[in-house]
């Protein structure tokens, strides 16, 4: 387990300051890789869904910023980051991460399954920033075209490998968590973000859904703001069952990607980790998008 002391807060400050200086917007992280602020909406009944529009700190990956004395302002009210968390989908880099885990439990091997999946929509994976997980697993950062929100999503493309997009965050290098620390790959630290190539780019952005008409409500709003409140209902026991029916449900009907981020709010709130309800929810995909 890593150690948290003073040391490790202030080269975390130093390593966000870093990042901003390139255009990375950046927020503290805790040990957890979970934000380091408490939300100032946290003891509303219902939660507040503010995105910073009350001028507060507290609001996650909405707080991001590249200015550097609204990064030391962050870091000063958060005294215990041990890291700092990239925004994605934010100018000007429009980051996209690939996140490629390893999981030896279940033999998926997600670098395998990415250059596959180069092979069959004839793309070439490029030499980019590449980020070292302490569980083994690698980020790759790649950059969107502006005008094009990618969707952040668990195991879409293939079991093991997710995506941060548009309001998604990648745990930036130097952060130290509670397993460990998040370093560069050999090689990679002199390299920009590469342009996401165009192939890859249409795999990670779902086809338009058709128009609705004036005045119909969107079943991704009226439906998913039923599973999330259904997620935020769970007792202790229960929390990962109403997650993963919630998940199946929101991809049965074909907006589970587009609900994930909240039903992940929503589960941590509960008590889950990020980690666990990912998980969930990346299980939910898979069983519901099976095919023969």
């Amino acid at each position: 387990m890593a150690i948290i002391d003073r040391q490790t807060a202030t080269l975390a400050l130093a390593h966000a300051l870093s990042a901003a200086e390139r255009g990375l917007p950046v927020f503290p992280l805790s040990a957890t890789k979970l934000p380091a602020l408490r939300s100032p909406h946290r003891d509303k009944v219902p939660p507040a869904r503010c995105r910073g529009a009350c001028g507060l700190p507290g609001h996650g990956v909405h707080d991001a910023t590249t200015h550097p004395a609204a990064v030391r302002a962050l870091f000063a009210a958060a005294p215990r980051a041990t890291g700092y968390g990239i925004a994605c989908g934010r100018p000007p880099h429009h980051l996209i991460g690939i996140d490629l885990d390893i999981d030896t439990t279940h033999g998926n091997d997600s670098v395998a399954a990415l250059h596959q999946l180069a092979l069959q929509h004839l793309f070439t994976i490029p030499a980019t920033v590449t980020v070292i997980t302490p569980s083994g697993g690698r980020h790759l950062w790649l950059t969107g075209p502006s005008g094009i929100d990618v969707p952040n999503s668990a195991g879409r493309l293939a079991p093991g490998i997710d995506v941060r997009g548009a309001g998604g965050y990648l745990v930036g290098p130097g952060s130290v968590t509670t397993h460990g620390s998040y370093r560069l790959a050999p090689g990679t630290a002199h390299l920009p973000p590469a342009p996401c190539p165009r192939a890859l780019l249409r795999l990670l952005t779902p086809p338009k859904r058709p128009h609705q008409p004036t005045g119909s409500p969107s079943r991704t709003g009226h439906e998913g703001r039923g599973l999330v409140q259904f997620v935020l209902a769970a007792h202790e026991g229960q929390r990962n069952t109403r997650l993963f029916w919630a998940a199946c449900r929101a991809y049965e009907n074909g907006f589970g990607d587009a609900l994930a981020d909240a039903l992940t709010d929503a589960a941590v709130r509960t008590g889950l980790s990020e980690q666990e309800a990912r998980a969930a929810i990346a299980s939910a995909a898979r069983l519901t998008t099976k095919r023969p």
